[in-house]
């Protein structure tokens, strides 16, 4: 009789929508997100093995650009923090999957899924050109046994789930690569990268009521909608927990404590990861080409804020300081069970 009665609970869990799977990166506890993680001007080449360096799974950014050659008018896709490329450019194919090949074949052969995604290849489209996206959909259609899928269902709000690689395909918000990594998919079809949800804000609001609101307005103002198939993800700047960002930011307070928990709890309830970026703390001295957009001045104001990201569960870290991070994520686990 309970297996009878256990029959009928997972079929009407199977007909039921699918939630978001959120356990699926990393048991939904912190990963390591690692900034920027490509050369600027052939400097800073090694960001890549020192992310991969810390531990897995792991995020790594890459800000894709397009280059087409003047004279072929051939394009390629290129790690660049600019739009406006010139060629000397490492291409993404070179940069990113050459260098991972590797861990991913080693990946695959011991098949330990449980470990899975190892990476998260995490892109930030400097243009949404059309010839850059659907290049990069087909690069992804390459490497069928690394990426992270899943069905892509009728009814977008209908969650399918995903079939776990050992590289898991994230981009942002930009309604031009949805159409592109959605909507040109056919029903049936598998999605290989998930986009994020778009943060509500009145266009409205001037730029520095637009700083208060993103700082004070409660999460479901600023997330309303449920996940879909395709954004899976919730991005946000430091400045929707301290008003002003980085550069503004005071001591840690309970306040701004209570503040990142709330967004995070609201994120999960909903069904989303979310990701916070980025958290630096280095004094001039000690720049490596990581620049003062993000840096809060020192090591001590960085540390209090990782820990604390750390103990809210928020799912993807953004710092350019990668092993220092990795170092406290070690020693500082976070609050949520497995």
């Amino acid at each position: 009789m309970l297996r009878f009665f256990f029959g009928l609970l997972v079929f009407a869990l199977a007909l039921s929508p699918q939630s978001a799977p959120l356990d699926v990166l990393n048991h939904n506890r912190p990963v390591l997100d690692a900034h920027n993680c490509y050369p600027y001007g052939g400097r800073w080449a090694d960001r890549i093995d020192r992310a991969l360096g810390t531990g897995y799974p792991v995020a790594i950014e890459q800000d894709l650009a397009w280059y087409a050659d003047s004279g072929t008018g051939v394009g390629r896709i290129v790690v660049s923090h600019e739009a406006k490329t010139k060629g000397s450019e490492p291409t993404l194919q070179k940069y990113f999957f050459d260098r991972v090949r590797p861990i991913v074949e080693k990946a695959l052969a011991d098949n330990d899924r449980s470990r899975w995604p190892l990476i998260v290849l995490h892109f930030d489209f400097k243009s949404t050109e059309s010839p850059l996206l659907h290049a990069v959909w087909n690069l992804l259609g390459e490497y069928p046994d690394w990426i992270t899928t899943a069905v892509k269902t009728a009814n977008p709000h209908e969650l399918s789930p995903v079939e776990v690689r050992p590289i898991l395909v994230i981009t942002e918000d930009s309604d031009a690569q949805e159409a592109v990594f959605f909507n040109e998919v056919p029903v049936g079809g598998r999605l290989r990268l998930f986009g994020s949800a778009h943060t509500i804000i009145d266009p409205n609001l001037t730029r520095k009521q637009r700083i208060h609101y993103i700082a004070t307005a409660a999460p479901d103002q600023l997330l309303s909608t449920p996940p879909t198939n395709y954004r899976r993800w919730w991005n946000n700047s430091w400045w929707e927990v301290e008003e002003g960002g980085q550069h503004q930011a005071g001591e840690w307070t309970p306040a701004n404590d209570r503040r990142l928990h709330a967004l995070v709890d609201h994120a999960h309830r909903m069904g989303y990861w979310i990701r916070f970026y980025t958290i630096d703390g280095f004094a001039k001295e000690d720049e490596r080409g990581w620049g003062n957009d993000y840096n809060f001045g020192s090591r001590e104001a960085a540390l209090v804020r990782w820990k604390a990201s750390i103990q809210a569960g928020v799912n993807f870290i953004a710092t350019d300081q990668y092993e220092a991070l990795a170092e406290v994520m070690k020693s500082a686990p976070a609050s949520k069970p497995l």
